[in-house]
C-alpha cells in the first residue's frame, strides 16, 4: 500500500531532513519532489495544487526557517497537510452515525458492479456484530445474477442472517419485508446490498432514489475500487450529486500502491473515507484513520493499528504470560506454534510489515517466503507435546520421525531448531526493551538504520 508514494516522499524529505538550517530553496526542492510524487500517484491535480500552495505558504514562515530543528518542523507540516487532505484529525466524521439499539438503523451500500459492494456489506456486518450490534443483511440487488446467493454465502460465513426473496422485482418491497422481519427478531441494523451496474445510468439511480426515500437511511456508503484511482473519485462525485452520500469505502486498499483515490476523495467530494477493504477475508476491513495513513506515507509506520490487530487475536493475559516466558527463556516450540497461527489470523505479513516504522517499501510480498512459514508450522505440528515443551530431547531418531511426519528433511528440522534457539535469545532482549517503550523504539531504529 502506497509503496511508490512512500518511497518518493521519503526521498523528497532528504532535502531538509537532519539539517540544522534550511533555506527557501531547500523547501522549494522538497515540495517540488513531493508534488511530482503526488502526481505520479494519480492524485487529483486540483488537490496537488492546494497541497503545494498550503505547504509552501506555511513552510516558508519564520516558524520553520528559524526553528531549532527546521527539518523536523517541515516534516510535521507535511504530515499535518496530508492528514488534512485525507480527512482531518477529527475522527468523528469517519465513524458511522447509527441510532441506539432500541431503534433500527439502516445503511445503504452503493456502487458499481465489480467494486466489491456485496463483499463489503458482509464485512461491515461482521464488524458491527463484533461491536455488539445485531445486523441483518438485505439482498436488494435484484439485477446481478447470483447476487442474492453470494450474499447468502457471505452471511453464513460471518454468521449474520440474510433476508432475500427469490424472484422479487421490487427492491422497496424487499426492504419493507426485511424491516418487518427485523422488528420481530430484535435486529438493530439493516445493511442493504443495493443494485449495481457496469456504469452509472438513469434506471439505476431512479431505483436507488426510490429505495432511499423508503428507507430514509442513516448512512449511504459508496463502495469504490481504489485500484481505479481518479475514476473512483469521479464515481463518488456523481453518486453524491445524484442521490447523496455520507461516506466512502475503498476496496483493494492493500493492493493500491499509488493512493490517488484516498488522497483525493475528501477534497473533491467533501465526503469522508470511512472504511477500507484490505484483503479477501471477512476480517480484512478497517476503519480509515487519516493520521495513521499519513504516518505510513511518510514512512513512520502505524504501530497503533498493528497493536489493535494483535489485540483482536491475542488475549491480554496470554500476552503477559508470553512476555514472562520470553524474559526467563521459557519460550517453547508450543508457544512458537501458537504465535505462527496468531500471525496468520492478523492478515498478510506484508500489511503488518508496512505498519512497522522504517519498513515501508523495504520488503515486498515476494520477499516473504510463505512456503517456509508453512513448513515451520508443519514441522512443529509433527512433534509430540513433550518435544515442543523441551526441544533439547529432539535427537537424530526424533528428527527423522518429525521430518517424515511433516514431509520435510532432517536438515530442515535441524535448521528450525537452530533458528528457534537463536530466536529465544533475541526474544529475551525484546522482552527487556518492552518494559521501556522508548528503549524498544531506539533499538528498533538502530536495527533499521
Amino acid at each position: 500500500m502506497f509503496d511508490k508514494l512512500t518511497q518518493k516522499v521519503t526521498d523528497a524529505l532528504r532535502f531538509v531532513a537532519g539539517k540544522s538550517a534550511i533555506s527557501e530553496k531547500n523547501i522549494e526542492d522538497a515540495v517540488d519532489a513531493i508534488k511530482m510524487a503526488l502526481l505520479e500517484a494519480d492524485v487529483n491535480l486540483r488537490v496537488v495544487r492546494r497541497f503545494v500552495n498550503a505547504t509552501i505558504e506555511e513552510a516558508k514562515g519564520e516558524k520553520v526557517l528559524r526553528a531549532v530543528d527546521p527539518g523536523q518542523q517541515f516534516v510535521k507540516i507535511i504530515h499535518d497537510k496530508l492528514v488534512s487532505f485525507l480527512g482531518g484529525s477529527d475522527t468523528a466524521e469517519q465513524k458511522l452515525k447509527l441510532k441506539g439499539p432500541d431503534v433500527i438503523s439502516t445503511v445503504l451500500m452503493l456502487g458499481l458492479q465489480g467494486s466489491g459492494k456485496t463483499t463489503s456489506s458482509a464485512k461491515l456486518a461482521l464488524r458491527l456484530k463484533k461491536e455488539g450490534r445485531k445486523p441483518l443483511l438485505v439482498a436488494c440487488d435484484l439485477i446481478r445474477p447470483a447476487a442474492m446467493e453470494q450474499l447468502a454465502v457471505l452471511g453464513a460465513q460471518v454468521d449474520v442472517p440474510v433476508h432475500r426473496e427469490e424472484g422479487a422485482a421490487d427492491s422497496v418491497k424487499v426492504y419493507r419485508n426485511a424491516l418487518a422481519w427485523a422488528k420481530q427478531n430484535l435486529i438493530d441494523t439493516l445493511i442493504i446490498d443495493t443494485t449495481g451496474r457496469l456504469q452509472i445510468d438513469e434506471p439505476m439511480m431512479a431505483e436507488l432514489s426510490r429505495l432511499k426515500d423508503a428507507a430514509q437511511p442513516d448512512e449511504m456508503l459508496l463502495v469504490a475500487d481504489s485500484m481505479t484511482g481518479q475514476s473512483a473519485v469521479d464515481i463518488a462525485k456523481t453518486f453524491d450529486e445524484k442521490i447523496g452520500l455520507t461516506g466512502v469505502i475503498l476496496t483493494k486498499f492493500d493492493s493500491d500502491t499509488r493512493g490517488g483515490a484516498a488522497l483525493s476523495l475528501k477534497t473533491i467530494t467533501g465526503k469522508p473515507l470511512k472504511f477500507t477493504g484490505t484483503g479477501e477475508k471477512p476480517e480484512d476491513f478497517e476503519p480509515f484513520h487519516p493520521e495513521r495513513i499519513a504516518g505510513r506515507i511518510l514512512g513512520m509506520g502505524d504501530v497503533v493499528s498493528l497493536v489493535e490487530k494483535a489485540q483482536e487475536v491475542i488475549d491480554q493475559k496470554e500476552a503477559l504470560e508470553l512476555q514472562q516466558k520470553m524474559e526467563k527463556e521459557n519460550f517453547t516450540l508450543e508457544d512458537w506454534l501458537n504465535q505462527l497461527r496468531s500471525v496468520k489470523k492478523m492478515g498478510s505479513l506484508q500489511s503488518m510489515l508496512e505498519m512497522i516504522p522504517g519498513m515501508q517499501g523495504q520488503i515486498s510480498e515476494d520477499d516473504i517466503d510463505k512456503a517456509d512459514l508453512q513448513r515451520q508450522e508443519a514441522i512443529i505440528s509433527s512433534m509430540t507435546r513433550k518435544e515442543r515443551a523441551n526441544h533439547l530431547i529432539i535427537g537424530p531418531p526424533r528428527r527423522s520421525r518429525i521430518a517424515r511426519g511433516s514431509g520435510t528433511s532432517v536438515a530442515e528440522v535441524a535448521r528450525l531448531i537452530k533458528k528457534f534457539e537463536k530466536m529465544r535469545g533475541m526474544m529475551k532482549k525484546m522482552a527487556k526493551y518492552g518494559k521501556n517503550p522508548n528503549n524498544f523504539m531506539q533499538a528498533m531504529q538502530g536495527r533499521l538504520s
